[in-house]
């Protein structure tokens, strides 16, 4: 006798009004859950003051940006700061005394994270933060941390997925749904949300009231399969894509990838879509751009595309590298978790996922020729998710082996630490290594400060068995760029609100560093003159 299939659906009702009930309230925060106006500061917030190395002596790191025509000016626009993905700021950040440790909770109900800062030309901050009810734009004044207007995206899939699994990773290893966003040189955002839409964010001020509008919007779903678990479509059948990243070429056009390894184009004046498929492979990072090429990281391999006449994607060249056999912890997929970084005019680097010890590597931009494979880290204890800095011939790479979220860390012993940086030949006969730091850096984006010659990350320091890993405290921590020996270090503060979870480093154009938790965001700055 041949057992009958059972009814899905019939099954299912059994617990979705359950599981419903849970997300329901989820949901119901995003009523609850405002944007308060005036900041409120962070729990546990640390008053210790900032230790720092008196005989370094800041100094300007040579270089420049290369302008995009369709970005903010000065490494402003975006997660990793410019076109070329350098994780660079030209400002000089904090340094010595006088410093200022401010902080400010994120919504007022369920925790609620900022990963991602933009800077206006008006000098106004705009922060992503994302939480189980969605991602949300905030717009800060930089002075007061006062929240001038904030705009609320839809639901991520992936938020409801977790809770009917009831396994959170699902939602920690989605990068989708606007974290990837992009500032242009009109200061307007440009994002793709959870509902497969692009749009053009706008902020602008009436009758001295500051709001976000939807200036444009284009519809991916014809060209992305969306067919998603979500609370509004409880049994899919079919195939499920989620769009990650958007970035302008220097023709103005709109790049997009989809973590199913879709690559389009989009032009914004006309709504023409292009779009071609990688076979077999996912894409979990930003896109890098010149004026020859689009640069994107597959967990495969490095490709280099140009936009044909009709605006469709055509590939230049193709490096496949070593992706490992297994997802390690420290992270999200099997390859590559590094968005692709532009050194100068002439190469382009990211790490690899080589099983013992993971290789940053370095090609030719032109033709995608190997230049260098450089094992970094201890064997066995090697991987990363962050990009690296670059900056000139420099690369700058931080572990993150053995930390999967602030969420599911209980052992803070098994983050493996270490930064490293290597120097590629001008003759390009190879790469160096030019210092290693055993500094322990779990997640964060880091970023050069170019104007005083300081990396930053963020780090802590081990909390006693008896207090547990929710007590660690956390600390910005500034590296020499041409020596990595440690120059400053500046407390914030113990607990999980303080805990950086994969979130970025930011340095505004007037030297402001601002770094992304679990619960908000931290500033650092110059104390104000009384």
């Amino acid at each position: 006798m041949t057992e009958r299939p059972r009814n899905r659906r019939g099954c299912g009702c059994l617990i979705a009004p359950l599981l419903l009930a849970a997300f329901a309230a989820a949901i119901g925060w995003r009523h609850v859950d405002r944007e308060l106006d005036d900041p409120v500061p962070l729990a546990g917030q640390s008053n210790a003051p900032a230790r720092w190395d008196d005989t370094f002596v800041p100094s300007a790191v040579a270089g420049a940006l290369t302008p995009h025509p369709f970005l903010a000016r000065d490494a402003n626009a975006t997660m990793h700061g410019d076109a070329g993905q350098s994780d660079t700021h030209l400002a000089a950040g904090p340094f010595g005394a006088g410093l200022e440790v401010r902080t400010r909770q994120s919504g007022n109900g369920m925790p609620r994270q900022c990963a991602t800062f933009v800077h206006r030309s008006d000098g106004k901050l705009v922060a992503m933060c994302g939480g189980l009810s969605g991602f949300r734009m905030v717009l800060l004044d930089p002075e007061s941390l006062a929240a001038l207007a904030s705009f609320d995206l839809p639901i991520r899939p992936s938020a409801f997925e977790a809770v009917v699994k009831r396994d959170r990773s699902i939602m920690m290893n989605d990068s989708s749904g606007g974290a990837y966003l992009f500032l242009d040189a009109q200061d307007r955002l440009v994002f793709a949300n959870s509902r497969w839409m692009v749009q053009r964010l706008v902020a602008d001020q009436e009758n001295g009231r500051w709001s976000f509008r939807v200036e444009r919007e284009w519809d991916l779903k014809p060209y992305v399969p969306h067919d998603c678990l979500n609370w509004d479509n409880w049994f899919p059948n079919s195939e499920c894509d989620k769009v990650t990243a958007v970035m302008p070429d220097t023709a103005g056009r709109y790049w997009w990838t989809t973590r199913g390894g879709r690559l389009g184009t989009l032009d914004p004046e006309s709504g023409t879509v292009s779009v071609i498929r990688f076979d077999g492979e996912e894409i979990q990072n930003a896109l890098a751009v010149d004026a020859r090429a689009v640069y994107v990281l597959t967990d495969h391999a490095q490709y280099a595309f140009s936009a044909g006449p009709d605006g469709k994607p055509v590939q230049l060249w193709r490096s496949a590298y070593d992706r490992g056999t297994r997802r390690k912890v420290g992270s999200i997929n099997q390859g590559s978790g590094t968005t692709p970084t532009l050194l100068g005019d002439r190469w382009i680097t990211f790490a690899d996922n080589a099983d013992q010890r993971i290789n940053i590597v370095v090609l030719n931009r032109q033709d995608g020729r190997r230049i260098c494979a450089v094992p970094v880290f201890t064997p066995g204890a090697s991987a990363t998710d962050n990009s690296m800095i670059g900056w000139g011939r420099s690369i700058i790479l931080e572990n993150n082996a053995g930390f999967s979220s602030a969420y599911e860390q209980t052992d803070y012993g098994a983050v493996a630490g270490g930064v490293v940086r290597v120097d590629v030949r001008g003759d390009e006969s190879g790469c160096d290594i030019v210092w290693t730091s055993p500094l322990k850096v779990p997640s964060v984006v880091p970023k050069l400060s170019a104007g005083n010659g300081i990396a930053w990350f963020y780090s802590f320091e081990p909390a006693t068995a008896a207090d547990g890993a929710a007590s660690q405290d956390w600390s910005l921590v500034g590296l020499d760029f041409a020596s990595g020996r440690e120059v400053i270090r500046i407390p914030t503060g113990r607990g999980q609100a303080f805990n950086n979870n994969w979130a970025s480093i930011s340095i505004a154009p007037n030297g402001y560093l601002y770094v992304g938790t679990t619960r908000g965001l931290i500033q650092v700055r110059q104390r104000a003159q009384k």
